[in-house]
């Protein structure tokens, strides 16, 4: 047979050592997030760079302005 004591901890954790753990929680997510969007950033700045070796782009001319008329 089990006990409750088995499923539930009997101890309460200090109010500081709840908030290290979960500062140590958000620590570790928010490295992690920036470690995907590292990868993500680096995967698409090769696919860039390789667009632009493929196929560079065509240099559009500028517009030439009309001069303005001279007024008698």
């Amino acid at each position: 047979m089990t006990s409750k004591d088995e499923f539930f901890n009997s101890t309460k954790l200090s109010s500081r050592d709840k908030a290290a753990a979960t500062d140590t929680t958000a620590k570790a997510i928010i490295t992690a997030e920036a470690a995907a969007r590292e990868k993500k950033t680096e995967a698409l700045k090769a696919l860039r760079l390789q667009h632009e070796t493929e196929a560079p782009a065509a240099v559009v001319p500028a517009k030439k302005r009309k001069a303005p008329r001279k007024s008698a």
